[in-house]
């Protein structure tokens, strides 16, 4: 009579790789089981899942399932990440007979709400710091990218579409930084994720003009424009030299163009010109953090001159104009810095200008502290009237 063979494993058991939620099987194949049993353990824990056919776990996602007293397969079903970690088939021989599976959880990413960043308002050139937190497994990396693609600039000097790590460091922070920014969690399981974060950046007005001497032929439609970059958004106005508000209609039409989230297009069209409206205009842009102004003088061109003067029409620089607090009285400047032609003794204010006639009848600009725009404006109609009157 032969002995019964002793009961054997046929193939080790694969390692299981599943994401959460999902189901995962674990297979024990046994060679010449006989009258033997076959069991499952949690090995970390040492516990008994199933025995033969018999859950013994009171874990409801746990299943058994057998094929021709050969193939005993463990089913763990709703994948968790604690499910993770090394599992046992075992024969119940003397001596005992087992071998061991890991089953491996992996995690697509999530964002966590803390202590990732939510939107944020800051002022211009202070440092600023968005935080992306995120869970997940294999750990997630975090990339950084702005919703519109433009370039993010980085604290060396150089620039980039996307920089990882979990913070994103903007030190003396800009208006051209304000906007979204996207937060991307991945991993290599899907999906990946994202958060959306906001970038206020506030800083009181400023007003650029390119052109502050514009020339105009009574009877002819003349445009008068300045540049406003201001956030929260300025309210814009323009008001005639002796501060009066420009009204709306008759000839004067104003309109206003945003460029973007901050910049502002201010448009003023006379139609037609009369000898009322030769003087001074200025464009204004007030927000809860200051206020300021740009200035344009219109003056008359005789009309039998124009052919003559066009060269010069617009030719009286441009000035750039930043808001200003008031304190005790007094106005202050918001920068310290000088731009191309401020006066130094008036920062943030263009020196005056006026026209001397040269050895050869040409015009040299030059620069004084001491003359107004009305002495200015004087000696350029003295020396049109001069040059260029036809007789």
């Amino acid at each position: 009579m032969s002995t019964p063979a002793d009961p054997k494993f046929s193939a080790p058991i694969q390692n299981v790789t599943a994401p959460v939620g999902r189901e995962a099987l674990l297979t024990c194949v046994v060679q010449d089981l006989g009258s033997y049993k076959v069991a499952w353990l949690r090995v970390d824990t040492q516990t008994i899942l199933t025995i033969q056919n018999h859950v013994i776990t009171k874990n409801h996602r746990v299943g058994i399932t057998y094929s021709e007293h050969k193939t005993w397969q463990l089913r763990i079903k709703d994948i968790r990440e604690s499910d993770k970690g090394y599992y046992m088939c075992q024969i119940n021989t003397d001596p005992m007979k087992s071998q061991m599976g890991y089953l491996d959880v992996v995690v697509p990413p999530d964002i966590l709400d803390y202590p990732t960043s939510t939107d944020m308002v800051v002022r211009e050139g202070s440092n600023v710091t968005l935080k992306c937190a995120a869970t997940g497994s294999p750990e997630p990396t975090i990339t950084w990218r702005r919703e519109g693609g433009e370039l993010i600039e980085l604290p060396d000097g150089g620039s980039t579409v996307n920089i990882e790590g979990s913070n994103l460091i903007i030190p003396r922070v800009k208006r051209q930084h304000m906007g979204a920014y996207l937060c991307i969690a991945s991993n290599g399981i899907p999906p990946s994720v994202s958060k959306r974060i906001i970038l206020i950046v506030h800083f009181p007005p400023m007003i650029t003009v390119q052109n502050q001497l514009i020339g105009a032929v009574e009877g002819r439609d003349i445009s008068l424009e300045c540049q406003s970059e201001a956030y929260p958004r300025s309210i814009n106005y323009w008001t005639r030299e002796r501060g009066e508000i420009v009204p709306q209609g008759g000839r004067f039409t104003t309109n206003t163009t945003e460029e973007n989230d901050y910049k502002v297009i201010m448009k003023l069209h006379i139609s037609p010109v009369t000898v009322t409206e030769f003087g001074s205009y200025r464009c204004v842009a007030k927000n809860s953090l200051g206020d300021t102004d740009g200035t344009i003088k219109l003056y008359r061109i005789p009309p039998n001159a124009m052919n003559s003067l066009d060269l010069y029409e617009g030719g009286g620089g441009g000035g750039r104009y930043k808001g200003k607090k008031h304190r005790k009285g007094s106005e202050m400047y918001q920068s310290k810095s000088l731009e191309a032609g401020d006066d130094s003794e008036n920062p943030g204010k263009r020196k005056d200008v006026m026209l001397a006639e040269n050895d050869d009848s040409l015009y040299d600009a030059s620069s004084s502290r001491r003359l107004g725009f009305k002495d200015v404006y004087l000696q350029v109609m003295a020396l049109v009237a001069s040059y260029f009157i036809v007789i």
